[in-house]
């Protein structure tokens, strides 16, 4: 018997309506064991080098892991993969919920799909059976009528992940939903979904995930269910969520405003948690998380309403749509937060690259003619709510912000790039690397575009008795690291935290949920691995995985064009700061950046070009199971 995963992964082609399975055994979740690992060796052999990230040769990869649907807790993400059409690299996003846990009842590990569907379709999944619906009837209709249609017409313990009009019309960071608060963000996942003329799938399903000591993982839940409130980071998460990052990132001079401009904005006590608290009505979470970090929020007022279905805004969102814009109204954002969702539109993407447009009309590269009468300054408050369902509609000034702050720079012109805060065409999220370097080389080097959880992040390793370093102990490294360092150690710290998070990834779990951030040790980890599994795994053979999976995605990005030079930081962030407790400081130098990264190029097994040596692919195991869609890369 199987444990962890069903051996089954779907295929279906759009155009030509072909639904087919693949079966496959152990020795595979063994060596991928899901999310990004199983969606990089998909990718490399589904999607045509070169491939319109738009067009119907894109793959649209869905994938669980071997621990989704097991009554584990936080374990219950699952990865939505494509050639990305915002970075044209490997696109990769991960989204909680409860609609993995559901796939994976119906007796599948992942989906692939491919094509183009000729009218509106939808994917219904209902206990095994797989069927193409018609979605003209719901074509253009926002998220929570969808939903509620779909719920409808099939049960009530049918999810429905989908897009809302932003994905349809292929605004290029639209996002895919799941329970209306749940996301696929970055990436524009959503976009490629709606190029495939695919507005949902719809999932039903019974089949149980078997354990191998269902009764350990039931007590490792257990255990966490009892301790969670003692850990202080768990704990911590479960009474602000991450709305409690606003006020202390700010208080640390690392808040980004005004399209980081400053570092620091006056009025982050306005869009903080005690401010979000105050339309807070209660606290959600995900399927088999005892942490609920999530926040609900309502509003009822004169001017506008806020349904509390929609969730409630993250840190991320705060500060993009909030300090970065120079917007303190609470409400407000809450209310752009729920549109953003309505019409599945990822809120750091918009958030930068609104702040990217008022800069340069702030600066005079673009005027009141172009933005059709908009007064785009920071602190407007009366532009958001209307840009936002423009940018959704691809109407007036929304369609230009649809490309994305680097598309747009190009129509703007030359001397707006100083503006971009973009790692490969990606907008930054909400964090300094001169605050943070390791946040810097997590920019800069993850293969899909600037992210914020590529590796563990610095201060959480900074000291003896910092919680993570029981962590790093595990992994060799015993001395903490300060949060401004960009040595050798600084390097190795995100190499191997890289491994660690790409794993968290590829197994579905929440990083709120493990360490460094989260209740759950290593050792504990590690007996809920096997406890599903049945496998004597090591978390040496699990690292292997993450790194496996980071060459993957290297190789996929080298394959369509991207080189060393692509690995770099906005200049901006060599400049020194401006605004709060850390002005006029900069530790973050080029040189040594540039020479942080080729130290990781040649730590990991990567030429001075960052190309994957041949010797290290084939340690891997990959031109043993990938050969035949390696040919021809440079490192050949």
């Amino acid at each position: 018997m199987s444990y962890g995963y069903h051996g089954k992964i779907l295929k279906i082609n759009l155009t030509t309506e072909e639904i087919i399975v693949e079966e496959k055994e152990e020795k595979f979740y063994r060596k991928y064991l899901g999310g990004p690992g199983i969606a990089a060796y998909y990718a490399l052999q589904e999607i045509p080098a070169g491939a319109d990230p738009l067009g119907p040769d894109n793959a649209l990869i869905i994938t669980n892991s071997v621990l989704t649907g097991a009554p584990g807790p936080t374990v219950m993400r699952y990865t939505v993969s494509a050639k990305s059409p915002l970075t044209d690299t490997f696109g990769k996003s991960e989204a909680g919920g409860w609609w993995g846990p559901r796939f994976k009842a119906t007796g599948y590990d992942g989906l692939v799909i491919k094509g183009k569907a000729a009218e509106p379709t939808f994917i219904l999944i209902d206990g095994g059976e797989v069927s193409l619906e018609s979605a003209e009837d719901l074509w253009g209709q926002a998220t929570k009528e969808v939903e509620e249609e779909l719920q409808d017409r099939f049960g009530g313990n049918t999810r429905v992940m989908q897009i809302g009009p932003g994905g349809e019309n292929q605004v290029m960071y639209a996002n895919i939903c799941n329970d209306l608060a749940h996301f696929n963000g970055r990436n524009g996942m959503g976009a490629v979904m709606g190029s495939k003329n695919l507005k949902a799938v719809v999932v039903k399903g019974k089949k149980k995930t078997n354990c191998a000591d269902e009764e350990n993982v039931k007590d490792i839940m257990k255990w966490v269910g009892q301790n969670v409130m003692e850990h202080p980071l768990t704990s911590l998460l479960h009474k602000t969520g991450t709305a409690g990052g606003i006020t202390s990132v700010n208080a640390g001079g690392a808040l980004p405003t005004n399209n980081w401009q400053e570092n620091y904005f006056e009025d982050a006590d306005k869009i903080g948690s005690d401010a979000l608290e105050e339309i807070l009505i209660k606290r959600g979470g995900c399927y088999g998380c005892p942490i609920r970090c999530k926040r609900v929020v309502e509003v009822e007022g004169d001017d506008f309403t806020v349904d509390p279905d929609y969730g409630g805004p993250e840190y991320e969102t705060l500060a993009a749509l909030g300090s970065n814009c120079g917007i303190d109204d609470i409400k407000l954002i809450a209310k752009a937060n729920e549109l953003c969702n309505k019409y599945t539109i990822d809120t750091i993407s918009f958030g930068m690259t609104l702040s990217f447009a008022i800069h340069c009309y702030q600066e005079g590269l673009i005027t009141k003619e172009d933005t059709e009468g908009l007064e785009l300054e920071f602190g407007n408050q009366d532009i958001l709510l209307s840009l936002i369902e423009q940018t959704a509609k691809k109407e007036g000034f929304g369609a230009k912000l649809a490309l994305g702050s680097e598309r747009l720079a190009e129509e703007i012109g030359e001397e707006s790039k100083e503006y971009l805060r973009t790692v490969k065409k990606q907008e930054l999220p909400m964090h300094d690397p001169r605050v943070k370097t390791g946040l810097g080389l997590q920019f800069a080097l993850s293969s899909h575009g600037a992210d914020h959880w590529v590796a563990q992040h610095d201060p959480f390793f900074t000291d003896k008795e910092a919680m993570g370093m029981d962590l790093l102990k595990t992994l060799g490294i015993l001395e903490p690291i300060p949060a401004i360092d960009l040595s050798v150690d600084k390097v190795r710290f995100f190499y191997y935290t890289n491994l660690l998070t790409l794993l968290y990834d590829c197994l579905g779990t929440c990083v709120f949920g493990v360490v460094a951030r989260g209740i759950l040790p290593t050792d504990k980890y590690l007996e809920l691995i096997r406890s599903v599994t049945g496998w004597n795994t090591s978390l040496w053979e699990l690292l292997k995985v993450g790194e496996r999976t980071a060459n993957l995605m290297r190789l996929f990005n080298i394959r369509e064009g991207f080189s060393k030079e692509d690995d770099k930081l906005p200049t901006h962030f060599f400049n020194k700061i401006k605004g709060g407790p850390l002005d006029g400081k900069n530790e973050l130098e080029q040189e040594e950046f540039n020479d942080a990264i080729e130290e990781y190029y040649q730590m990991v097994g990567w030429d001075l070009e960052g190309r994957p040596l041949r010797a290290k692919v084939n340690e891997l195991g990959i031109i043993a199971d990938l050969g035949d869609y390696l040919e021809g890369l440079p490192w050949t």
